[in-house]
């Protein structure tokens, strides 16, 4: 039996802060009054005072919520990367969960049986790579295919909206970390995302966006009064989100990414990397925003566990200065000039993928690999990505919302 929980949505605390999507929609229901409900959503999905959207809709007058669906990592963000999740019952609501990374990652006619709607709440890290946009994707085109309304809930972009940074994906290398040509770095919000996957994948979808009140671009997210709450198991904080846009290529190789660590993805290492040599050898690049502090960790679970590694935690000291992606480039560049015969590019599958190399469906190409054995820097990259974002900023122009 489910547990009720009964608890009320308190909008007054939210003056002078950005209120989400969420926050939003229940204060105007609009064109969901009296539609039976489907919430895509995570443990991000909360209001200001941390209770779930699942338990507010609930109790909610003006909607029916029916089922939820969960996408990676499930519902409760309880599952580690790449574990697929089941379908399952909500023990606080005792709806259906239907799971959107396992037997399945597009819902089906069958899940959205006796579903008017389906709501998108989950917070977005800002990265090209990080699946929640894709889920958002799937349900857009499931929408589109068996003509149900898609609500998206908007939240803010951890990064801000403005800097654009990375190479645009090429379309043959398209993934479940990559499903449409986006920079790692896109400066847009999931209420953004949405319209633009709308248009340009030419979808006749029913989608509404609902805005969130008092969010600017240039904002940080400790800004906007928001909790963070982990999106994923190895997402503790903002500061993570950070570096991620950079350090997710490092899944790509047999590095460590830190997982298993209190820092996931500031901390980068292997058993045989000489930590103080690629401080030296990053510090030589003179990059700004960011410093290299010599280190060895010790992996509880992943690559490496039980064995200390060799690395750097990368330490982001100035976010408007900081280029992640480069950084991360770089920092895999002299890793694997350090020791090239046991540096490795891990193999698929990856991600269900299961022909090309992960780093490439990461880069977005071949490019990255090919030159780092070659022994060219990726700076030579960093050269040629302007006329892709210049392409890409106005692809986007026309979607903004803020």
């Amino acid at each position: 039996m489910a547990r009720r929980v009964p608890i009320p949505f308190r909008s007054r605390a939210l003056r002078g802060r950005v209120r989400s999507g969420l926050e939003e929609v229940l204060a105007r229901p609009g064109r969901l009054r009296g539609l039976r409900v489907g919430l895509i959503a995570n443990p991000t999905a909360v209001t200001p005072d941390l209770v779930h959207a699942s338990l507010v809709l609930k109790d909610a007058r003006a909607v029916k919520l029916v089922a939820l669906f969960g996408p990676e990592h499930g519902i409760w963000a309880d599952a580690q990367d790449l574990v697929e999740v089941g379908d399952s019952r909500d023990p606080a609501t005792g709806l259906p969960v239907f799971s959107l990374y396992g037997k399945t990652r597009i819902p089906t006619a069958e899940m959205l049986d006796g579903v008017d709607a389906l709501l998108f709440d989950v917070q977005d890290v800002g990265s090209r790579y990080y699946t929640f946009i894709y889920t958002m994707l799937y349900a857009l085109e499931a929408c589109a295919r068996h003509r149900r309304l898609l609500v998206v809930l908007d939240r803010p972009n951890p990064l801000g909206g403005s800097v654009l940074e990375g190479n645009v994906l090429e379309p043959e290398y398209l993934s479940f970390v990559g499903l449409h040509p986006l920079p790692p770095r896109h400066a847009m919000t999931v209420g953004e995302l949405a319209p633009l996957f709308r248009h340009e994948r030419g979808l006749d979808a029913d989608l509404r966006v609902v805005r969130m009140r008092g969010w600017r671009r240039e904002m940080a997210f400790e800004e906007t009064g928001l909790p963070w709450v982990m999106p994923s198991p190895n997402m503790p904080t903002v500061d993570t989100a950070w570096v991620y846009p950079g350090g997710c290529l490092v899944e790509g190789t047999n590095l460590s990414e830190g997982r298993g660590t209190t820092r996931p993805f500031e901390l980068v290492g292997a058993p045989w990397l000489d930590p103080w040599r690629l401080a030296r050898d990053l510090d030589s690049e003179r990059l700004r925003g960011v410093r290299f502090r010599p280190t060895y960790f010790t992996p509880t679970f992943q690559k490496h566990a039980g064995r200390p590694c060799g690395g750097v935690q990368v330490h982001v000291t100035d976010r408007r200065r900081f280029a992640p992606y480069l950084t991360y480039l770089l920092l895999i560049f002299h890793a694997r000039r350090q020791d090239p015969a046991r540096f490795a590019w891990r193999d698929p599958p990856y991600e269900y993928e299961h022909v090309k190399r992960p780093i490439d469906i990461l880069y977005g190409s071949e490019a990255f690999r090919r030159s780092a054995e070659q022994g060219l820097s990726p700076r030579r990259l960093a050269a040629g990505w302007k006329p892709g974002l210049d392409r890409f900023r106005r692809r986007r122009a026309p979607h903004l919302l803020y």
